[in-house]
């Protein structure tokens, strides 16, 4: 791997199409079959405040559920305050329908806040962890430079194995874990999108 003029290259052949470099980091970008819907359907972003409190996932989940919307992603921590967890859920749905679920969900009891970011100036990431087979040498040399290309970490290695910790935008994961396909990947989770706005405001 080489950077010429703030390019990065890699002796790496290309493996998909889809993949094109973005701010020196390889990512899929609008790629058919992976984290794409449909023409017909909009992704939005919302956060959801909720009480620290057993079965409140359960209960923000059924509201989803019970409405058949499709959770495209959906990450659950503490915040801040203790007694409070934030839910950042990314679903798929019209406008109307979006509409109606956050009506939906204001009426649960845990529910304290619910923040719909499609105007908001998001800064967002995902964690993945990726483990792959490794069979030769050759085959650790490749990972090893994939992860630099990535700038992924490598966070477990043995003898038939490699562990990968990858942190950025869910293209950028998408484009690794596609890159990543030809090696066998033996196991791979994701933490979902999280996000918070940019500057002084507050959600």
């Amino acid at each position: 791997m080489s950077q010429e003029n703030g390019t990065i290259t890699s002796n790496v052949p290309a493996q998909s199409e889809d993949v094109v470099m973005e701010n020196g980091v390889p990512t899929i970008i609008a790629s058919a079959g992976v984290n794409t819907m449909s023409s017909e359907s909009k992704l939005h972003t919302i956060s959801i405040l909720v009480e620290n409190a057993p079965g409140v996932l359960a209960r923000v989940s059924h509201v989803f559920a019970r409405r058949g919307f499709n959770l495209e992603s959906l990450a659950v921590s503490r915040t801040e305050d203790i007694t409070v967890s934030r839910m950042t859920v990314v679903v798929a749905g019209d406008d109307d329908q979006f509409k109606q679920i956050g009506n939906q969900l204001f009426k649960l009891i845990d529910v304290i806040k619910v923040i719909d970011h499609t105007r908001d100036d998001l800064v967002g990431r995902e964690l993945a962890l990726i483990k792959i087979r490794v069979e030769s040498a050759q085959t650790r040399s490749e990972i090893i430079e994939l992860a630099e290309l990535f700038r992924a970490k490598i966070v477990a290695t043995d003898p038939q194995t490699m562990m990968l910790e990858v942190t950025g935008k869910a293209d950028k994961v998408d484009a690794i874990q596609k890159m990543l396909e030809p090696y066998e990947i033996l196991e791979l989770v994701r933490t979902g999108l999280i996000v918070l706005t940019r500057g002084p405001k507050q959600t």
